[in-house]
């Protein structure tokens, strides 16, 4: 339990996908708009990384080294198959505004590269556990960024129709940039110089 524990605590800051490895920023540049958006995209990575991940230490044994990155990519393409078809039957809101980024995830660099760094060469335990890390990394990361977002951007701040607050200020006049593209590269940028400042998120 202390091994997963250990593995799982890295993906929150010492191995952060967004903030200390500069991983999946396209579909978090893309989806932080909403806080909607965002659990829909933690959502889907977390099938699929976990899913991935359990997979590929589970056969890691038997795949031959030349043929193992076609291999994963067929793990990967096959389980965001599902969680596309998935969202598309349960979650059609939330399909159409994760678009093409919802289909994207087999190329996620998030997936593969943890999929080849870490799942192929520790037990299905461990790989589990560094899915676990790394999804709630990524949770806390999209989160972070797209309440900033959403927030200031549109002067409010609603999750899946249940409305929490409204900026007195902002609320007529929302700095509108901060929905835009943009907006999400001055708020990641912003967020990334603040806890490189404060040495809160490092690998070191």
């Amino acid at each position: 339990m202390g091994n997963f524990m250990k593995e799982f605590a890295k993906g929150l800051i010492i191995t952060n996908p967004v903030f200390v490895l500069a991983l999946g920023l396209c579909p978090t540049l893309a989806v932080t708009t909403s806080i909607n958006n965002a659990l829909g995209m933690t959502l889907a990575v977390l099938i699929v990384l976990l899913g991935a991940n359990t997979i590929v230490a589970a056969i890691r044994n038997f795949v031959p080294s030349i043929t193992r990155i076609p291999i994963f990519i067929v793990v990967i393409a096959s389980l965001v198959t599902m969680v596309d078809l998935l969202f598309a039957a349960n979650f059609p809101d939330l399909h159409e505004a994760l678009g093409i980024f919802l289909p994207l995830v087999v190329v996620n660099c998030i997936i593969l590269g943890r999929a080849e760094a870490f799942a192929s060469k520790n037990p299905i335990l461990h790989s589990v556990a560094d899915a676990l890390g790394i999804t709630v990394g990524f949770m806390l990361a999209l989160l972070m960024i797209s309440s900033i977002r959403q927030t200031l951007g549109t002067g409010s701040l609603s999750v899946f129709g249940f409305h929490f607050f409204t900026l007195p200020i902002l609320g007529k006049q929302p700095i509108a940039i901060l929905v835009l593209p943009a907006g999400a590269f001055l708020v990641i940028g912003l967020l990334l110089a603040l806890f490189r400042r404060t040495g809160v998120m490092k690998s070191d």
